[in-house]
């Protein structure tokens, strides 16, 4: 992996390399046109395009040092063919004059645009820290990780959340994908959580928490359709983890199905007995079902949004986590979701075009109480 990195960047430096000699080989090349050809031709296109690609990769120095060139190049080209008093020649100096100018207020415009847009992934990276916090690596006897991974070409937050609460009813936890891209969506993420974790505390049961859930987005959506916003929806699993631990008790509306892996390797797809819609649909109320799972001893639960089970190689073969992680054993939740960012890696080739948020929960092995000894008979 290190190694297929590396050459991308060396592949990405020589390419930008590239671009940064190419306007001076268009000013020496134009000016090697205009030497071999006769008096009729002109190499201006080459000269007027020097700045223009300098322009939106490099800074306002190097574009005005490359229009400056093309310039000079065009007056010194004239002066040595003795044409400079010539209408041919000083329109075309004009062009290339022109044409500098505009890349210059373009080099501007792009440089304006890429510290709004470092500016707004700022604000959304601040956002989601604000909205998504790292749960406690150990509740209640189980090991608890959790990962974000932001697709590559949309660095932006998206509506991809998690979270893991201690409970009056065991560890209970939900991982949601709200439809919708950047920072607009960071508001339903934070009304899902907020309504999760205080449904949480007082919901008896995790259909409960559902409703609560769903009638939180159905307030929302109500209150956003007077000023004509567009209703969105919110895909969700949630789990339970009674106190005693040996059971997995688990709520889907219409979110892809968590996996449970054994100590052992053994791979177990929790599909939900009923399909149900995504939270917030406005569609109608039904009960929600819940499905219940023994949890052994050093199992693993992993929750996970469509970004991995929807993400694609370059033939468009979507990943399989089923495929890919059975008959894999992992110490610990970190260790199993380091494996998996990897791989996905591996078979996106490091193009995902969705984010992907992770949440594994392991079960502490029971530890058998250690034997006694025999005590000595005293005489």
């Amino acid at each position: 992996m290190r190694h297929r990195q590396r050459g991308e960047g060396q592949r990405g430096n020589g390419g930008r390399r590239f671009v940064a000699v190419l306007p001076w080989l268009l000013i020496v090349g134009g000016v090697f046109y205009d030497l071999g050809t006769p008096d009729t031709f002109t190499a201006a296109p080459l000269f007027t395009a020097a700045p223009l690609i300098a322009a939106p990769f490099f800074s306002m120095l190097y574009t005005l040092a490359t229009g400056v060139a093309a310039c000079a190049a065009v007056t010194g080209m004239h002066v040595y063919s003795e044409r400079l008093q010539k209408i041919p020649a000083v329109t075309e100096l004009l062009t290339v004059f022109t044409v500098s100018v505009l890349a210059l207020f373009i080099n501007r415009i792009v440089r304006r645009s890429g510290e709004r847009l470092a500016s707004a992934r700022v604000v959304a990276e601040a956002a989601q820290r604000a909205v998504l916090p790292t749960p406690d690596e150990r509740i209640d006897g189980l090991q608890i990780a959790a990962r974000y991974e932001a697709a590559e070409q949309d660095a932006f937050i998206g509506g991809d959340l998690y979270a893991a609460q201690k409970t009056p009813y065991g560890v209970r936890l939900v991982v949601g994908d709200v439809q919708g891209k950047g920072l607009g969506v960071v508001g339903t993420v934070a009304l899902v959580l907020g309504a999760f974790r205080e449904a949480a505390e007082q919901e008896d049961s995790l259909a409960g928490v559902a409703q609560r859930l769903e009638r939180a987005l159905a307030r929302e959506g109500a209150w956003e359709s007077r000023f004509g916003a567009v209703e969105g929806f919110t895909t969700a699993v949630l789990a339970e983890i009674p106190r005693d631990g040996g059971r997995i008790r688990i709520v889907n509306r219409g979110h892809p199905p968590p996996l449970l892996l054994g100590a052992d390797g053994a791979l177990l797809v929790l599909d939900p007995p009923e399909r149900a819609l995504p939270l917030g649909t406005g569609l109608g109320a039904w009960p929600d079902v819940t499905s219940e799972t023994p949890y052994p001893p050093g199992g693993t639960l992993l929750l996970y949004t469509d970004g991995l089970s929807e993400a694609r190689d370059a033939h468009g073969v979507m990943y399989d986590p089923r495929r890919r992680l059975g008959g894999r054993a992992f110490s610990s939740p970190e260790e199993l979701l380091d494996a998996v960012v990897a791989d996905v890696r591996r078979h996106t080739g490091g193009a995902a075009t969705d984010d992907m948020a992770l949440l594994a929960v392991t079960r502490e092995k029971e530890r058998k109480p250690p034997r006694r000894g025999m005590a000595p008979v005293p005489p």
